[in-house]
């Protein structure tokens, strides 16, 4: 496989991961509304915003906030 085949593969392994966060993330959210919680926690999205920046630098942050969207959609 060259080097394009390879890109491709990881973009169709990236994209299957995000589709499994978004369901994680779904039975997540529908556990917290169930008892009462919000739908969001900002604190843990806090969070998450800081680890793909530390470990991206600045356009981590920009992913992590693609990523978080798709997960829980517009806030």
């Amino acid at each position: 496989m060259g080097a394009r085949g390879r890109i491709d593969s990881l973009d169709d392994r990236i994209i299957g991961l995000i589709q499994e966060r978004m369901a994680v993330s779904a039975v997540i959210q529908d556990a917290r509304m169930t008892s009462g919680g919000r739908r969001v926690n900002l604190s843990r999205e806090m969070e998450v915003l800081g680890h793909y920046s530390e470990a991206l630098g600045k356009p981590g942050t920009g992913l992590a906030m693609t990523v978080l969207e798709l997960c829980r959609g517009r806030i």
